[in-house]
Parts: C-alpha cells; structure tokens; sequence
C-alpha cells in the first residue's frame, strides 16, 4: 500500500535532510558546496500561516561555490508527488525565504510522480519586466526521480541513491534484489549511520518495497539488520540516554516533528512531561537564587 501523500512528503523531506551531502553530489556533481544548516523550524515560525503548505518542504543556509568562491545562499527544495506547474508556488516561498535571510535563493524542485512526461514542466516564474531587459524570471532547477533507472542507482556508493531505487524507474530489475542491496549497504555502514539514518532506511523500505513484508525480513535476517530501531519509541529512548539534558531531548522531538517522524499528537504527548519537568527545575533554581 502506498503511503498518503503527506506521509510520502515527509519521507522526502527526511531522506534529503538525513542525506544532504550525498543528495547535491548526485544531482549537481559540479557544484561545491560547504557548511550548511536548515532553517525550516526558523522558516515555520516566522510565517506561521505558512506552516501546513511547507510542511514537505526544506529550507537551508548552505555555503555553495559561485564564481570560484563560497558564498552563503538559501536553498529552497520542495517535493511533488504528482505532475503540476509549482512555478508560482515556488517563487513565493523564494519570496519570503529571501525575506527570511535577504540571501540569493536556489529553488529546487523533487518531482516523484509515477506519470511518463510528454512534455517538461514549467521551470520558470515571470515575475517582473522593465523597458531594457524585457521579462524577468525566477528560474529553478526540476529533478525527476522516475527519469532514472533503479538499476544503475542501486550500483552506486551512495546509500541515497541505493534507496532512491525503489522510486526510479525498476523495469528489468528484481525487487528482492533492490531491497537486498539497500540492506546490505546498510548493515556494512552501521557503525557510521545514525540512528535517524537506521530508521529512515527502515521506514524507506517499508513505505516503497515492491515485495512481501516477510520476504524483506528475511533478507534483513541475512544481511544482519536486525539491529535498526523499529519504532519511534525506541529511537527517542536511545536518542535520550545520549542527549541527556531536558532542553536537548525537547529540541530532538522538535526536529523529529519537523521532519514528520511524530504526528503532533505524538510530539504534544512526549514533550508535555518535560516541559513539565524543564518548568519544575527553573522553578527550583530561582528559589534556590532567591534564598541566597
């Protein structure tokens, strides 16, 4: 069963965020690029009307090589599911990300459809026109999964590109051995991945796997993958023992919201008790400060 479209927005968006390097190497292997940050949670406060319409997208400050030199721009990358022309969608976010940072903006668009394209979708905005230069567009830059083949994606290094099989083009593969390969890769990088990673992968395959659920178990079973977390709640107990502090676990399921991993049920239910407990500790401490 495919997931909704929300939920294959968010599976995206937490792909590109877990893989950043790894995605502008493989799309835009001539641009450098340096030290990034995201600024989605930034973006979301600052236009809250904004925030369910951008919630499969991503926003970031990333340090990219123009002119043979580094300079810091914002990189706007929104997701399609489906075939439509985003164009003037996607200069009004350029629009209030330039607001945001006042940075030169680069728009990408992810499209994921399963549809063959007789023809290219708009990547383009006219937006403006003055007497000398004539009509003045916002151009961006259209990638479409389905337009490459599983079968060389799932030869490379790249454990991105390794899972972005199972949404190109299959025709003349086998599925097992997608899922394998991804697995496999995987299990061989497990002391390098994170637990985020782990969970991506798991929850990649589960959403996209052209196989049954028993067969991509058993394939787990013998590439040695039983060690990935399997659920949320396993992911944030281990996640916590490590962040330790209240702020820090509290800025983690923030993240987690963010890319979609909770649904806001599950964020309000997790970070009630410590707000709760972040509030009883500030407490304590000004009547700490205020006895002495």
């Amino acid at each position: 069963m495919k997931p909704n479209p929300k939920t294959h927005d968010s599976l995206f968006k937490w792909l590109i965020a877990s893989f950043t390097r790894e995605f502008f190497a493989h799309y835009f292997p001539d641009i450098g690029i340096g030290k990034w940050e995201f600024i989605d949670k930034e973006f979301v406060k600052k236009y809250e009307r904004l925030k369910e319409s951008i919630r499969g997208d991503l926003f970031l400050i990333m340090e990219t090589e123009i002119d043979g030199e580094l300079r810091e721009i914002v990189i706007q990358i929104e997701h399609q599911s489906k075939k439509e022309d985003v164009s003037r969608r996607v200069f009004e976010y350029a629009c209030y990300a330039w607001l945001l940072r006042q940075k030169p903006i680069w728009s990408i668009v992810i499209y994921t459809d399963d549809a063959v394209w007789r023809k290219p979708v708009p990547d383009a905005f006219w937006y403006g026109f003055d007497a000398i230069n004539g009509k003045q567009t916002h151009h961006f830059d259209v990638i479409k999964v389905k337009a490459e083949k599983s079968g060389d994606l799932i030869k490379k290094h790249s454990l991105l590109c390794k899972l972005l099989a199972l949404k190109a083009n299959d025709r003349g593969t086998d599925p097992e051995h997608l899922i394998r390969e991804i697995y496999r890769a995987a299990s061989e990088m497990k002391d390098i991945l994170t637990n985020d990673q782990h969970l991506l992968v798991e929850r990649w395959v589960d959403a996209y796997k052209k196989v049954p659920k028993q067969t991509s178990n058993r394939i787990k079973k013998e590439v040695s993958m039983e060690f990935i977390a399997t659920t949320i709640t396993e992911h944030i107990q281990h996640e916590s023992k490590i962040e330790g502090k209240i702020e820090g676990k509290i800025e983690m399921l923030e993240n987690m919201y963010i890319k979609k991993m909770l649904s806001k049920e599950q964020f309000e239910e997790m970070v009630a008790p410590l707000r709760k407990e972040l509030a009883a500790l500030v407490k304590k401490n000004q009547e700490n400060e205020t006895e002495h």
